[in-house]
């Protein structure tokens, strides 16, 4: 008989769920299984697999090993470690042709799933309901081994962080060491997977480093491990004041993401940041294409244009990024979320440590501190996300909805993920989650009074959907 995955699991980026209620061993065997069998098919032989600090993780791992070898796949088992290691291993390692990280990113303890990378491109949207497909109807493979011998693949753990944090290091190079020695940084962890190589990256750095909770513990003690919320970096702009540190980084339950705050405690936003990296890499590659997704700021857009690069505004999600990445040859893309990019002189997966890596490389190489460099961004007026409960049936017809009205209206829009309207006092965004029953709305004016009017705007388009975003506290 097939197996069936519980339909709320399978998102449009990663595979995920709560343990115990919607997820459990016997997904993990059919995730591991169904996607064994799709690389089988395609001749490949071996898969890393890898996993965060989640209490649930080696139990959902073993299951993904033994689904492999059911299918003729034999695992590369890298153990415990951030999901850009997997990445890692996966962009590395000649033998190798795919990789499974076991992970639950930000999200709570109780929660975990999967994300995956297939022949060194995102596995993501139609692959994960092919998965949902072939584990119902019981199309997958059973291994050349099993059969002869009744014995499953050969499996063997392999020991990458040495040489991951050597390749992280390896963003570095050709700096002035007086300068790196001289560097004074916070980091924090949150108790997640990115811990071990944390340290390990910081003992082999130039400078002084001040680290938080980088002992891995998935019940997350000291605060939930989501740097783009201002409240979990309060350990850090705490740290960065009282150690007078010229600023701070910290990183998401699986380490993919990063947060930042300068030397006075001022949180440094995704578009930000990737503002930061552009104007780095538009130096030594001018012309050259910056991919942002539809939440971040006009004044990103703007800046990459001055400084010569072309902006290409993309759907949020980083399996959508990183695919845009390979279809357009862009070296460098950002999310609002804290995903960054690098394809210049990396692999252009989404890593946090590296992120980190290439700010001090940026503030190095531009000559400014970080405090000047995130002083000299814009001051917008802005709304963070306005998220808001929309049945799952409405989300994506409301949208439309909004759309057709404002095309017949003859307004300013793109519509590349929802709809993203410009005006005289600066733009709004309405758009359906991906992941959740939710709608997101996010507003940018230069001035308060702007703002309220574009939020005026999102309010009345709601309502003549029959919608409204009070539920969320924000209208």
């Amino acid at each position: 008989m097939g197996h069936l995955f519980d339909p709320t699991i399978l998102r449009e980026y990663d595979i995920r769920g709560v343990v115990g209620e919607t997820l459990g061993p016997d997904d993990a065997h059919a995730v591991g299984r169904a996607f064994g069998t799709l690389l089988a098919r395609e001749g490949g032989r071996k898969v890393a697999v890898g996993y965060d600090g989640r209490v649930s993780s080696p139990m959902l791992e073993e299951a993904v090993v033994a689904g492999l070898a059911a299918s003729g796949i034999a695992a590369v088992r890298i153990g415990l470690g951030a999901t850009p290691m997997l990445y890692y291993a996966e962009a590395t390692m000649d033998d190798v042709q795919g990789g499974i990280q076991i992970t639950g990113s930000h999200n709570p303890p109780s929660h975990n799933g999967f994300k995956m990378v297939f022949r060194g491109r995102p596995f993501f949207g139609a692959d994960i309901q092919r998965i949902g497909r072939m584990a119902a109807e019981d199309d997958w493979t059973l291994g050349e081994r099993d059969r002869a011998t009744g014995e499953s693949p050969a499996w063997e753990c392999r020991d990458i962080l040495s040489a991951y944090v050597d390749r992280l290091l390896g963003g570095l190079d050709g700096l002035p060491t007086g300068a790196l020695e001289g560097l004074r940084m916070g980091w924090d962890a949150g108790n997640g997977a990115a811990g071990p190589a944390l340290e390990l990256l910081t003992r082999r750095m130039p400078g002084e480093h001040h680290l938080l909770f980088t002992e891995v513990d998935g019940t997350f003690p000291h605060h939930h491990p989501d740097p783009t919320e201002e409240k979990n970096l309060v350990d850090l702009q705490a740290l960065v004041a009282a150690e007078g540190l010229d600023f701070g980084v910290a990183f998401d339950g699986d380490g993919d993401r990063i947060g930042a705050v300068d030397g006075e405690g001022r949180v440094i936003w995704g578009d930000q940041l990737l503002a930061i990296y552009a104007q780095d890499l538009l130096r030594r590659q001018p012309g050259a294409t910056v991919i942002a997704d539809v939440k971040a700021s006009g004044a990103l857009f703007d800046l990459v244009r001055a400084h010569g690069g072309v902006p290409l505004m993309w759907k949020t999600g980083h399996s959508l990024m990183k695919a845009k990445m390979k279809e357009t040859g862009a070296p460098l893309a950002g999310e609002m979320s804290g995903h960054m990019f690098f394809a210049d002189d990396f692999y252009g997966f989404d890593d946090g440590l590296y992120a980190a890596i290439r700010l001090i490389a940026a503030s190095l190489r531009l000559d400014r501190s970080v405090t000047q460099l995130r002083a000299a961004c814009p001051e917008m007026c802005n709304t963070p996300e306005l998220r808001f409960q929309v049945d799952e049936s409405r989300k994506f017809a409301a949208v439309e909805e909004v759309k057709q009205r404002l095309e017949q209206a003859g307004a300013r829009l793109n519509d590349v993920d929802g709809v993203r309207v410009d005006t005289a006092d600066g733009w709004w965004l309405l758009r359906a989650s991906n992941t959740q029953d939710v709608l997101v709305a996010r507003a940018e004016s230069g001035t308060q009074a702007g703002l309220r009017r574009l939020l005026g705007q999102i309010d009345a388009q709601l309502a003549l959907s029959g919608l409204s975003r009070a539920s969320d506290g924000a209208a």
